[in-house]
């Protein structure tokens, strides 16, 4: 598997800030989330795009630790989380894979898709938007984004 380590040192008014690329994985600690989310985040992300597929082997804890350089518990805890969802499976002797479910990425996007509705839905609610106003405004944008994406560049 080829590797490509970037680090980025940011200098920020109070502290350095690391930021690692690796594998296009982006791992932050300005970042608020915990790194094992971010690390699941990316994970889910890959495999949502078809990078990564069914079956598909993928970096030991030990590997993507060392390459990102973060704790083995930090990855092992992204890694249990991802199984726990059933994203992954750990193979005794042999390595952690991406589940042979072909459907995974289909489920990672509609999970992403359902996530971004309620916080949208959440937002609308806090502002007083009706459901049919918010219904609306989710047809004009939808609207927009796809006849934005037939047009030719």
């Amino acid at each position: 598997m080829q590797r490509l380590v970037q680090r980025t040192t940011t200098l920020t008014d109070s502290a350095i800030v690391y930021t690692v690329h690796i594998h296009m994985f982006v791992i932050s600690q300005a970042d608020k989330r915990p790194m094992y989310l971010q690390i699941m985040e990316q994970m889910k992300q890959r495999i949502a795009v078809g990078d990564w597929a069914a079956g598909q082997a993928i970096p030991s804890i030990r590997q993507l630790a060392a390459d990102i350089g973060v704790s083995v518990i930090t990855v092992k805890r992204a890694y249990l989380e991802l199984e726990r969802e059933g994203v992954i499976v750990t193979r005794q002797g042999k390595g952690c894979f991406i589940t042979s479910d072909s459907d995974v990425g289909a489920r990672i996007r509609e999970q992403e898709v359902a996530q971004h509705l309620e916080q949208a839905v959440r937002s609308a609610a806090m502002m007083g938007l009706s459901p049919k106003n918010l219904e609306k405004r989710i047809r004009a944008i939808y609207d927009r984004v796809t006849n934005n994406e037939k047009e030719p560049a």
